[in-house]
């Protein structure tokens, strides 16, 4: 199931009429669209996941100099496709009281990562505050008691503040005066539109990757003067719903930063009404949601909805055809 990503997302009603065509070729059966959505959910979770495995085996045979290279880089390929889902998020800080105090230190992981891949520190704070005004547009940070320019904050670096739950990381676009600065807009997203948001500051020249260790090396390292996190070598420890960053002083809004790979998005194909007993496609619908897999795989994605549906409607031919296209893709990769 190689791809090659054209910047090109799969549509899912293209998917689904291929699936239907195959499956009624013989009048084996219907497939309703709650049971294709489930079938077209759990296909493309099977070859996100997949991606992962050949890209090991693509440098396993580099390794071993039997992968090509220029068009017949497929490792380059695959790491492409996966790129699509990679994101830059900052962490929101996730208070937990334990015996009376609260841990600042701890974050909230992405619900939707299904890869960790770095944590980012930011390790100088330039300046931080809360917004006196509104003056000069939702793209403006305004605030009289601060000193931007003796700060040296400077375009480039990040402010961080938190809207509806959600932390955003501007990029300063311009140092107006010792008390506004301009951000670069978020898309989709107005951040600055308030007075009394509390906002951080930090160089983006001075940024280090946190080192992820285990909850029992933690406190090892925490023991030791000589290997105890700090700014300079911080590090972090992580089970399924939060990280701790450390040295403690890392709790600071935006402060810590994750690169991961996301879950693809669950595909919907949305109908709005029936036709002649048939359901009517609806992509103006405000769950629709076309697969997040490149053009290139779309054969293989719909021989994995046959084996599904194959099974549904209790119909060999089906599944085999679905299984037999699969090997024969496998076969053809080498």
């Amino acid at each position: 199931m190689l791809s090659l990503w054209k910047e090109l997302i799969m549509p899912i009603n293209e998917v689904r009429n291929t699936v239907l065509a195959i499956a009624n070729k013989n009048n084996y059966g219907y497939i309703s669209p709650q049971d294709f959505n489930l079938y077209a959910s759990q296909a493309q979770m099977d070859m996100f996941e997949d991606y992962f495995y050949q890209y090991n085996n693509q440098l396993v045979k580099e390794n071993q100099r039997t992968s090509g290279t220029g068009y017949a880089d497929i490792t380059k390929g695959l790491a492409e496709v996966i790129d699509t889902f990679y994101v830059d998020t900052p962490l929101l800080n996730s208070a937990t009281t334990q015996s009376g105090d609260i841990q600042t230190n701890l974050y909230t992981l992405p619900a939707d990562y299904y890869l960790i891949n770095k944590m980012m520190v930011y390790t100088k704070e330039l300046a931080s505050g809360v917004t006196t005004s509104t003056n000069g547009g939702a793209t403006a940070v305004n605030d009289t008691t601060a000193d931007f320019i003796a700060a040296g904050v400077a375009p480039g670096d990040i402010v961080s503040t938190i809207t509806n739950g959600v932390v955003y990381n501007t990029v300063i676009s311009q140092v107006v005066s010792a008390t506004n600065i301009l951000v670069f807009s978020t898309a989709g997203v107005t951040v600055w539109d308030l007075v009394g948001k509390t906002y951080n500051i930090y160089s983006a020249n001075d940024v280090m990757d946190a080192e992820r260790v285990s909850q029992a090396k933690i406190t090892m390292l925490n023991n030791s003067i000589l290997t105890k996190p700090t700014l300079g070598y911080p590090a972090y420890t992580q089970d399924a719903l939060v990280a701790q960053a450390f040295p403690i002083t890392i709790n600071k809004i935006g402060q810590l930063t994750s690169q991961y790979v996301r879950y693809p998005f669950t595909p919907n194909w949305t109908y709005a009404t029936l036709l002649a007993g048939e359901p009517l496609f609806d992509p103006t619908a405000a769950d629709y949601q076309d697969f997040e897999l490149p053009l290139s795989d779309e054969p293989a994605l719909i021989a994995k909805i046959c084996q599904y549906v194959g099974i549904e409607i209790r119909e060999a031919d089906v599944y085999n055809f679905g299984t037999q296209e699969l090997q024969q893709e496998q076969i053809t990769q080498g």
